[in-house]
């Protein structure tokens, strides 16, 4: 298996997958087993909902041993490779503060706070799993905290670190969440992307045709780029959302170490950073991650300054 060295140097899918492994924990993806086209590596359909499914369900029981996941169909799958890089990074970002946390006063135990948690639950799995990390998740849609605790629930070993929290206030982020007495040393966020349902049907339509699939076979809810509206946009999208975001990071200041959010576009980080200037951080970063050929980031910003 070729190595995919863009990974984190800990993400335990860098290697690619071990489909021998996978289908032994979970013998439900050995049908869904296919060869590619082009070097006859085993793989699946990307473009399959149901092999898509089985294939994170495979590699949460057989690496972070989750053995009931499930979600409504219609809502978003996430990729299990990316998002854990998201966690580790996230763990690089607290080692390099960890120098100066005494001098902060930070508590030993590591909180987290997931903002739009979604009906999947994955960062808190993740980073319960891979860390001991606690969460709490948020989301402002009552089906997606629901089924999250069911996944929080049903799987022993991380019951005690996840807390499901719905966002009764759309317009809020952190309002309504984060309680007084409460401090997190991280949060994190995969933000909706879209400024409309008309433009993440677009965006769905383009990833379907980059599988090379034909049109006629299109369906909007496919499972794998499927999701919510609130999952996929918002008003302004994704920009407006994390200028949001540091806004009323302000009023939390003291109760978060670390604010961090997905950038999707490196075009709106320039608009950010202005934000971030004018909301008085005493610092921030632009973390790039990549999976494959995909470059990705996220923010990063504080209102401490570990850097002393």
């Amino acid at each position: 298996m070729t190595t995919k060295t863009a990974l984190h140097p800990r993400n335990k899918h860098r290697h690619g997958y071990d489909f021998t492994r996978l289908i032994k924990s979970y013998p439900a993806l050995s049908v869904l087993i296919k060869k590619n086209e082009f070097n006859q590596k085993e793989t699946i359909d990307f473009s399959n909902s149901e092999a898509v499914k089985a294939l994170n369900s495979a590699l949460l029981k057989s690496y972070y041993g989750i053995s009931h996941w499930d979600f409504p169909q219609s809502y978003l799958c996430p990729p299990i490779p990316g998002r854990v890089d998201y966690i580790h990074y996230l763990a690089d970002l607290l080692k390099h503060s960890a120098t100066n946390l005494a001098a902060i006063n930070m508590p030993s135990k590591v909180k987290v706070l997931d903002i739009g948690t979604g009906a999947t639950c994955i960062y808190p799995i993740l980073g319960a799993t891979e860390y001991g990390w606690h969460f709490v998740a948020s989301d402002i849609d009552p089906v997606s905290v629901k089924t999250a605790s069911v996944n929080v629930s049903a799987n022993s070993h991380i019951t005690k670190k996840v807390q499901c929290r719905l966002q009764e206030n759309a317009k809020h982020i952190f309002q309504g969440i984060i309680k007084a007495g409460e401090f997190y040393q991280l949060t994190l966020c995969n933000p909706p992307f879209h400024k409309s349902i008309d433009d993440a049907t677009a965006g769905t339509t383009r990833k379907w045709h980059n599988l090379n699939k034909s049109a006629k076979n299109f369906n909007k809810n496919t499972l794998n780029f499927g999701g919510q509206s609130a999952e996929l946009w918002c008003q302004g999208g994704e920009l407006a959302f994390i200028r949001q975001m540091i806004k009323e990071s302000i009023g939390f200041h003291k109760q978060v170490l670390w604010f961090t959010c997905l950038v999707s576009n490196k075009d709106h980080l320039s608009k950010i950073k202005l934000s971030l200037k004018k909301a008085k951080v005493s610092q921030f970063k632009v973390i790039k991650m990549a999976q494959g050929q995909k470059i990705s980031r996220f923010i990063a910003w504080s209102f401490f300054d570990t850097n002393l």
